[in-house]
């Protein structure tokens, strides 16, 4: 399979590293519980920036008449090597403010020492050491891929942090969890990498000891020292105490940005030692990668490793599964009709094009199927089937990417083609590839079928498709579905408020209101997914937002599956359904001007737009049989124009008085029609496909005729959104 330049090299520096990453997570996930084990020891004091170094050392000197050394390390725990009155040596812990011990210093435990040295070099010294190096270094490089390839799904780096679609249960967590590891783990890979450099010598070294003219040393005049006042012991490394009283030995205070040499009897500061921007960097990435002072960040580290484990699982699972769709053929494509040609970024609309390559291998069908990359001659072809999802911003599968070029190239014929598109609605970009794909061919081949659409994989719409192409091409297709049958995931529980009565309305058409606490973040035109049968098969419906409830208006059918198993609740009962993000649809934010135009249930998720409307003007055009019809959403309608929510409606009767349809309507205020798009207005669609049809030849004429301009153009703009069944 044809693999982009960055899931390549993703794949591949996964691949050449992966026990490495697993070994190195491991145990780095048992390392980040070591500073944690060590901040929840007894030895915590006081906020350290509150004590001055100058009131330490006084508080020691009057307990001990020794002083070695005193520390603090990277817990803020104080420790000292002192002798006391009794000459006893005591090195530990101490309070600074109280000089009182309070216990041995923390002996790092056997078995994570043992961690920490498999940790570093694999138990292969210098070799270990490198070898932790350069897989660190690759850990980086597939983090920095991984971020590439989140960007390119994510359609730009703005959307980083945007709602990912739930197609796949691995893949999901995959994208999802690595956006939120992404930055402890090219933490911990560049830190572990800065390690090992330091470890080889690789960089510049530190600054030479002190250089004190002991010439000029005085003794005199005594004078307290005021470095230690003014510094707090939160910015203390260590201070070594002068080794005798004679005038040579001094104070050693090593600070966190310098360290100094001061007299212990005049004050003065006879050398200074800047630590350089390497020094800061090691003790910076030292912290960093160990998760030493920060219970916190060490927690971070943890679930960055767990994290880093899960990622090593599901991208070989991912990869397996590309794998099995790796396609073989029957028979060579010279000698075959059918050819169908698949464009897919993850593989899964390889599973839907092999159970259609099954199904007319079972008619008896030379059929050959293929990437769209590898699109050629094909001597005996008849029929072209494509299938292909869509990428990014509405680009090309990779697999797909020089499709189109390929058929700039190719001389017309008049073999037939057909295109379906798979993708979600959650996307904008809704199945952009296969109709920029059918547009290509539509000039070199002959249209068998107008471009299909399959939202969310599903299995109902992809079988309406082999219905239709199977009809009219006269072969009778049997498919073995249930191959790609999967149980609904994600579902929620809704609540029945109310139902209307079907039986009152001559249109079999009835309202209904559920609310869940679970459904919070739907807008007016997002889908409801419906699960009957509590299996693959899915039932989709238009949603307006009404009082912050879901109102779904629906048109039941007898026998139907969906209709059925709404209306057969009643109030009180829990349906279960989730939903589909339909970001096309929803009500223009920057468009102040709107004209809807719905026929019979389209209506739906237009009474909610208009519900929770409050800065748009909002013309509604509306297509219904008869005045009996309109009783549904009468008290809505005449409400929100009562409230000013909706600022023009007119009603087209199609059996009833002169019997109009919607596109009537509009055709009688074409110049309105033509000042709003002019103007930049939005018009919106809902309802069947016949309708949308009708629309759609009327506003051609409309902006042809009062606009001068195609209404491609306004298409373009963005100016137009259908939803239409």
């Amino acid at each position: 399979m044809t693999i982009s330049i960055w899931r390549y090299s993703h794949l591949a520096l996964a691949v050449s590293s992966f026990v490495f990453i697993l070994l190195a997570s491991v145990t780095g996930i048992i390392l980040a519980f070591q500073p944690i084990s060590e901040q929840m020891q007894p030895y915590h004091v006081s906020d350290l920036g509150q004590v001055s170094l100058a009131e330490t050392v006084a508080v020691f000197k009057k307990n001990y008449s020794e002083i070695i050394e005193i520390n603090i390390d990277a817990n803020g725990f104080v420790s000292a090597s002192v002798f006391t009155e009794d000459g006893e040596n005591l090195e530990g812990y101490f309070n600074p403010e109280t000089a009182q011990y309070l216990g041995e210093k923390i002996k790092p435990s056997p078995f994570f020492q043992w961690v920490t040295n498999f940790h570093r070099s694999l138990f292969l010294k210098s070799t270990g050491r490198f070898l932790v190096g350069l897989f660190s270094f690759f850990l980086c490089l597939i983090a920095l891929s991984g971020l590439v390839l989140v960007i390119k799904r994510q359609r730009g780096l703005k959307q980083f942090f945007s709602k990912v679609v739930n197609e796949n249960f691995i893949q999901y967590w995959h994208v999802v969890l690595g956006r939120w590891s992404l930055i402890p783990i090219i933490i911990i890979s560049l830190t572990g990498v800065y390690l090992s450099l330091e470890k080889f010598d690789v960089l510049p070294q530190e600054a030479n000891g002190h250089h004190v003219n002991f010439e000029t040393l005085k003794a005199s005049p005594v004078k307290p020292i005021s470095v230690f006042n003014s510094t707090q012991l939160s910015e203390v490394k260590s201070l070594e105490f002068p080794f005798s009283d004679d005038v040579e030995d001094y104070f050693i205070l090593k600070l966190k940005n310098r360290e100094l040499a001061i007299s212990q009897f005049t004050g003065e500061i006879l050398s200074e030692i800047p630590q350089s921007n390497f020094q800061l960097l090691s003790r910076l990435s030292l912290n960093l990668h160990t998760g030493k002072g920060s219970i916190l960040w060490s927690l971070i580290l943890a679930i960055a490793g767990v994290n880093i484990i899960y990622f090593v699982y599901s991208g070989f699972a991912m990869t397996l599964k590309r794998r099995k769709s790796r396609l073989k053929n029957k028979f060579k494509k010279n000698d075959c009709e059918y050819i169908i040609l698949v464009g897919s970024e993850n593989g899964s609309t390889f599973s839907y094009a092999q159970v259609l390559y099954e199904g007319l291998l079972k008619a008896n069908k030379k059929v050959f199927i293929s990437e769209l990359n590898d699109f050629g001659d094909y001597p005996n072809a008849k029929h072209l089937i494509v299938m292909t999802a869509t990428y990014g911003q509405g680009e090309a599968p990779t697999n797909a990417n020089k499709f189109l070029d390929i058929v700039k190239d190719m001389k017309p014929s008049g073999v037939n083609y057909s295109v379906v598109g798979f993708g979600s609605l959650a996307y904008p970009d809704f199945c952009q590839f296969a109709f920029d794909a059918d547009e290509s061919m539509n000039s070199r081949f002959s249209q068998f079928l107008k471009p299909f659409t399959i939202n969310d994989k599903s299995i109902e719409s992809f079988q309406k498709w082999v219905n239709k192409w199977s009809k009219k091409a006269e072969i009778p297709l049997s498919l073995a579905l249930e191959e790609l049958q999967t149980k609904p995931k994600q579902t929620k529980k809704a609540t029945i408020l109310s139902k209307t009565d079907v039986h009152n309305q001559p249109d079999d058409t009835f309202l209904l209101t559920l609310k869940s606490k679970r459904y919070q973040r739907f807008q007016s035109g997002d889908l409801l997914a419906v699960y009957p049968k509590n299996d693959y098969r899915e039932r989709l419906y238009s949603i307006g937002k009404v009082k912050g409830h879901m109102q779904l208006s629906i048109k039941f059918y007898e026998n139907g599956l969906g209709s059925n198993y709404l209306y057969n609740g009643e109030a009180g009962d829990i349906l279960k359904g989730k939903i589909i993000s339909n970001t096309h649809f929803h009500l223009p934010k920057k468009r102040s001007q709107v004209m809807m135009i719905a026929n019979g249930t389209g209506v739906g998720p237009f009474l909610g737009m208009i519900d929770e409307n409050k800065k748009h003007d909002i013309q509604l055009y509306l297509g219904l049989r008869t005045q009996d019809s309109y009783e549904l959403y009468k008290s809505q309608v005449e409400g929100y124009l009562q409230d000013r929510k909706l600022c023009g409606f007119q009603l087209a009767l199609s059996r009833e008085h002169h019997k109009q349809y919607v596109q009537d309507l509009l055709l009688n205020d074409a110049e309105k029609v033509a000042k709003l798009l002019l103007s930049g207005g939005t018009i919106m669609l809902c309802g069947s496909l016949a309708m949308q049809n009708g629309v759609i030849n009327v506003l051609e004429t409309i902006c042809s005729d009062y606009a001068q301009k195609p209404l491609s153009y306004f298409q373009k703009e963005q100016q137009l959104k259908m939803d239409c069944y």
